[in-house]
């Protein structure tokens, strides 16, 4: 669990770090963070089918597919069905506070799982859990960009949204103590997680760049799918 822990940690200080460029008004960090959008949903796309979910049908059988379905759907849930305002990046427009907070509770539901992905990663062996902290420390920058830039555009303070953006953070550390303590999770966690970092890279990330005619964005897409072959070539890899 320690190892685990430490990179869950590591990961939810990207959602702080998202979140002070807004606060900040970093502008040139909000554009290599936009950049990250586009190789983040490569990388977590190549992840989820190339690692996590063949390892998944592994641990959990027959029940793999449905846990997967689960996981895909139970975002699409709290982030686009019960949340009334939700998309990845920065928020531009006034918005009404509600929507900032369901939109917090949402992403927490988000977040919970990307620490059950890194733990359950862990669980099946170390280059695996490594994998998927990169995978999904390379989202938590625009995931705090979102949280913090919704809170702001809802009328709350600079400190509130950085706090919702470190409370994301918590749900991540929180995710891979519940895979250590609950076996269900242990067992099943990596199937549920497959599904909701499937739709996170192709669902929620995709769309924030797929109209966007820029080279330097699409490179950054494919290049993304490609870094994971090439971490894949080194010494211990999954």
């Amino acid at each position: 669990m320690g190892e685990a822990l430490a990179y869950a940690l590591v990961a939810a200080l990207g959602n702080i770090v998202g979140g002070l460029a807004v606060t900040r008004n970093a502008e040139r960090g909000l554009r290599v963070i936009e950049l990250c959008v586009a190789f983040g949903a490569g990388f977590m796309l190549a992840v989820a089918l190339v690692d996590v979910i063949p390892e998944a049908f592994a641990r959990s059988g027959l029940l793999a597919g449905p846990l997967v379905l689960a996981g895909y759907l139970g975002v699409h849930l709290a982030q686009h069905t019960l949340t009334p305002h939700f998309h990845f990046g920065e928020e531009t427009h006034q918005v009404h506070a509600v929507a900032g907070m369901s939109a917090l509770l949402g992403l927490l539901v988000h977040t919970l799982f990307d620490g059950v992905a890194i733990a359950s990663g862990f669980l099946v062996r170390p280059a695996l859990g490594l994998l998927l902290f990169l995978a999904i420390l390379i989202h938590k920058l625009p995931e705090g960009v979102t949280i913090a830039s919704l809170m702001l555009a809802g009328g709350r303070s600079r400190g509130q949204a950085v706090g919702a953006a470190a409370l994301l953070g918590v749900a991540t550390v929180l995710g891979v103590v519940l895979t250590n303590d609950l076996g269900v999770l242990a067992r099943h966690g990596l199937a549920i997680s497959g599904g909701v970092t499937l739709y996170v890279a192709a669902s929620n990330l995709v769309p924030e760049f797929q109209a966007k005619r820029s080279w330097l964005v699409a490179a950054s897409f494919f290049g993304g799918a490609g870094a994971v072959f090439l971490v894949r070539l080194l010494p211990g890899s999954p």
